[in-house]
């Protein structure tokens, strides 16, 4: 009897011992939480839904939440004005708001429970997207490894440093290339920049670097795609070799002698061969020096694919547009943009210093003419006009006070063409052309051993015209090409008359070889025109927009020539061909609406003969041929 006496009384204390444990599991100040007086409080469907969503999201992004209007009509229903007082402290410091425990010990136990509420209800009005945003963005900026060292580099992501690319690898099938260039794309084509990609409709195909040739047909502005090209970090490996691109990278200076390149993130790559094919920045008006900043946004210095992004959407949004300029790409915007104007949706000007359009290049029968295909193209013409001084208005707009008009404007385009880039020429110790600008080079143009210059920072011995320099599509082709050769150890010299093109728009262009200024005597032998003598008609029989590749493998059909006539004062400039010369020899043409006839061209220019009746040379080009 006693022994069940003790078990039963050893068995109850037991119960009642676990019984206080179970119960002390919960520490005092918790007990003192009163869970039923907060809970009814989270019943507002909007903040209990933002609050589960966001939940992952409060520790990353609390620093970025701002105070909302949701939040403060929360903590005035539910706490009394002290507590209110104080909600960004709480939103600052995120660790105690996690620590809730602490903090319950020295707040009512109702006040700390609601401020949890609140960070959980401001998290998703506070505009989480930035943050994402640039931990998204950030691996973008890291930087790739380069190689240590490459056989081939080629600084500069243009037309020459592709051509150059072609060239090697046509030699040598298995190289390996790596181009280091600035702008953020693999290497693409220029001149639809201020022609055929104006002319564009769909804002997709803008997006995507595609135009149509003025035959109809869609290309790309790009030279290859992105998939053509070897990743960098597989180049070094890859057994055929390969091409692969730095983008958004600057090489700032050469090392000549240990043969390195060292770039502005401070890598560096040790070549075998290298080429610089930098090309030119645009020209700047001296006027924009000492401008302010609300002047300076609203100018643009046209040159690259950004630069027509930027454009276009200004153009499409602007009520007047002023192009500062009347060469080559200033008469070419001029005509893009004056197909906007015709449709009433802009006014554009273009102001020039001399008397007329390509006036520097064409004689002044010509330019005049093309003065007015400018003017019957939609645009207004300010010839003869210098810049007095430049100001923003209160409306926003910008006042051009010109030499013979003051005209009011949205936006200014500079299209004074550009100067080399010798930036990286004098920090490397490579010789400089004082006179014409760019890097100086022999006729294989080479700048020093196993380093060779290509495209517009050239400076080259032209065998027929002497020491010059080019900034035009076809030269970069011939130039980079020829530089990729010599650095497979072909060894050529440069015997090759370069040309370039322009034009206004798909009914008129022309093609210039040699030099062409309008201060040299000229003589112009002219015909009428037919259907066939456009841009768009050469477009479409040779089904190839770049007519420096045209012009390579053109052949002359045959015709039968008729008699020429070189009377100027005639009107009917349908198409021609304008000599340029100098002590009596031709030193340059311009071919106008005239097509498919370079080849002779170059071989006039080559012979440097004097002739005393350039209307039979006229002849050799079939212009009045009747077919």
């Amino acid at each position: 009897m006693h022994l069940l006496t003790g078990i039963i009384t050893c068995g109850g204390s037991l119960l009642v011992f676990c019984n206080t444990i179970n119960f002390n599991m919960t520490p005092d100040f918790i007990k003192s939480v009163k869970y039923s007086s907060i809970t009814p409080k989270i019943d507002h469907s909007a903040v209990a839904s933002a609050a589960l969503e966001s939940n992952d999201e409060i520790e990353d992004d609390t620093p970025a939440v701002a105070v909302e209007e949701p939040p403060a009509a929360v903590v005035e229903e539910e706490i009394p004005e002290p507590v209110v007082e104080e909600p960004e402290p709480v939103v600052a410091e995120p660790e105690p708001v996690k620590e809730s425990v602490p903090v319950i010990e020295e707040e009512p136990a109702k006040t700390e429970v609601v401020e949890e509420i609140n960070v959980a209800a401001e998290t998703p009005v506070a505009e989480p997207e930035p943050e994402p945003a640039a931990a998204v963005e950030s691996p973008a900026k890291i930087l790739e490894p380069l190689p240590e060292s490459v056989p081939y580099l080629l600084v500069g992501a243009g037309t020459a440093s592709f051509a150059a690319c072609r060239a090697i690898k046509s030699r040598d099938p298995t190289a390996k290339i790596l181009i280091v260039g600035e702008e953020e794309r693999p290497p693409y084509m220029r001149p639809p920049l201020s022609k055929e990609l104006w002319f564009v409709n769909d804002d997709q195909a803008k997006k995507d670097l595609k135009f149509k040739q003025w035959n109809g047909k869609e290309r790309s502005l790009l030279y290859e795609p992105i998939p053509f090209y070897t990743p960098i970090n597989e180049l070094e490996e890859s057994k055929n070799g390969g091409i692969s691109v730095a983008t958004g990278r600057k090489v700032v200076k050469i090392d000549t002698v240990n043969q390195i390149a060292h770039l502005e993130d401070g890598a560096t790559v040790k070549y075998d061969k290298c080429l610089l094919a930098t090309g030119g920045q645009p020209k700047a008006p001296r006027f924009l020096n000492n401008a302010p900043d609300d002047v300076k946004e609203k100018i643009t210095l046209f040159r690259n694919v950004n630069d027509f992004h930027k454009l276009d959407g200004i153009v499409s949004s602007s009520k007047s547009v002023t192009i500062l300029g009347g060469g080559f790409l200033g008469s070419e915007l001029a005509c893009a943009f004056g197909q906007r104007s015709k449709l009433g949706e802009i006014e554009v000007y273009q102001a020039y210093q001399e008397n007329g359009n390509m006036a520097k290049v064409l004689p002044e029968y010509l330019s005049e003419w093309t003065t007015s295909k400018v003017e019957s193209e939609g645009v207004k013409t300010l010839p003869n006009s210098s810049i007095k001084s430049i100001k923003k208005k209160e409306n926003g707009r910008l006042e051009l006070d010109l030499t013979n008009k003051t005209i009011e404007t949205d936006h200014v385009v500079v299209a004074y063409g550009i100067v080399p880039d010798n930036t990286l020429a004098k920090a490397s110790g490579i010789s400089v052309d004082d006179a014409h600008g760019g890097f100086v080079v022999n006729e294989q143009f080479e700048a020093c051993p196993n380093l060779w210059i290509a495209g517009d920072a050239a400076s080259f011995l032209d065998p027929q015209l002497g020491r010059r320099r080019v900034e035009h599509h076809d030269h970069a082709i011939v130039s980079g090409r020829l530089a990729g050769e010599n650095m497979t150890g072909a060894d050529k010299a440069y015997m090759h008359q370069s040309m370039f093109w322009s034009d206004l728009g798909p009914d008129v262009g022309y093609e210039a070889i040699g030099i062409v200024d309008s201060k040299l005597p000229t003589v112009g032998v002219f015909a009428k025109a037919t259907e066939t003598d456009t841009p768009r008609a050469v477009v479409t029989e040779s089904d190839e927009h770049d007519r420096s590749k045209f012009e390579e493998t053109a052949t002359i059909k045959a015709v039968t020539p008729q008699t020429a006539s070189g009377n100027e004062d005639n009107q009917d400039y349908g198409k021609g061909i304008i000599f340029y010369l100098k002590e009596d020899k031709i030193v340059g043409m311009v071919l106008w609406n005239v097509f498919q006839r370079m080849n002779i061209a170059r071989r006039v220019l080559k012979e440097g003969k004097s002739y005393d009746d350039l209307t039979e040379v006229a002849k050799l080009f079939n212009i009045h041929a009747s077919e």
